[in-house]
């Protein structure tokens, strides 16, 4: 049988979920820090580049630069203490949740309504709700731009496009991605893994290893550890969990295949998406800033991560009106395949 170009992608994707699963059972923690430095930022500008030929899948003019905005703000927050340390501001304690939480919603907004006053209003209803963000502010400010992003919403994207093209190898990709989980947790989960390196664990605890601790608490509701030393950082004391037992080394192999797979889906799927066709300076610009990024990343990975983090959170940002454009066309193609068995 003759494969289709779109059957061979996702053929490969199966492959690149298999390949991404047997790097990340053995070091999961490495893998995600060299996949984060070298592939992630392409990904962010290679994204943003598509999405801003495409309006950002919005119905507005104004729409991304409200994302932008928000993203800025956002980026503040992230260096408060820098900023206080030269200008006497105060930042609001939940206010990452409640940006997050009109991010999120207003591009619901931005991908569905066309009418600027029923835009207008639905953004102020939102700004004055916000505060409900409280409640689930571990959702929006950790696990929604991290694992709900690479995981969750990449199946989304191949589940719409596997419905749209009506490609069965598309579906079975979608189902392959849904399993690695179970292959992650179930093969080999006492051997082949290679422990951290002290300089990955530095560079790992500073910037990813909250990542991990809400993971265990809400997600596999390991009990919070009691804090015995006052003067002790409570997120030292998950190190044990985190690095050496089954439970934490199960979680970073979820994490780092999840990571790896995202961005190699994407840089897979370039014929059909199509993000290098465009402008010659702008395709040079993303590769001088890419070829930036990584060497500074290789001097000093904390400069590397301060210097990308508005580019990394920016692209989730911007991409929140194609995850709901991809759930609405999910739901249409779905709704389609019932018509005719409730007509009959």
């Amino acid at each position: 049988m003759t494969l289709t170009s779109t059957e061979k992608i996702d053929v490969l994707n199966i492959g690149l979920m298999l390949f991404s699963c047997c790097i990340a059972i053995v070091i999961p923690f490495e893998l995600f820090l060299v996949v984060y430095a070298i592939l992630g930022p392409l990904h962010y500008l290679t994204e943003i580049s598509w999405l801003h030929d495409r309006n950002y899948f919005s119905k507005g003019k104004y729409d991304a630069p409200i994302l932008i905005l928000i993203g800025l703000l956002l980026t503040a927050f992230q260096f408060k203490e820098k900023i206080t340390a030269f200008i006497d501001i105060s930042f609001p304690e939940f206010l990452n949740s409640e940006l997050v939480y009109i991010a999120l919603l207003g591009s619901l907004i931005f991908a569905t309504v066309k009418n600027n006053f029923y835009r207008i209003a639905g953004l102020v209803l939102l700004i004055i709700t916000s505060s409900l963000s409280h409640h689930a502010a571990i959702f929006f400010t950790i696990f929604l731009p991290t694992l709900v992003h690479v995981y969750i919403f990449t199946g989304l994207f191949m589940l719409y496009g596997a419905l749209k093209s009506k490609s069965r190898t598309g579906l079975i990709a979608v189902l392959s991605l849904a399993l690695c989980p179970f292959i992650l947790y179930n093969v080999y989960p006492n051997t082949f893994f290679h422990p951290i390196s002290v300089a990955n664990k530095s560079i790992y605890d500073e910037f990813f290893k909250v990542m991990n601790v809400h993971s265990l608490l809400h997600i596999f509701h390991y009990p919070p550890l009691l804090q015995t030393d006052p003067k002790a950082n409570p997120l030292s004391l998950w190190d044990n969990i985190i690095y050496h037992s089954q439970g934490g080394i199960m979680l970073m192999r979820f994490i780092a295949f999840a990571y790896t797979y995202h961005y190699l889906n994407w840089f897979s799927k370039t014929k059909i998406i199509q993000w290098h066709r465009v402008p010659k300076v702008r395709f040079a610009a993303v590769i001088i800033l890419w070829l930036v990024s990584i060497g500074l990343y290789l001097v000093n990975y904390s400069s590397g991560l301060q210097w990308l983090f508005f580019l990394s959170f920016l692209h989730v940002l911007l991409e929140f009106p194609l995850n709901f454009t991809s759930i609405i066309g999910i739901g249409k193609s779905i709704g389609e395949r019932f018509k005719p068995a409730s007509a009959n």
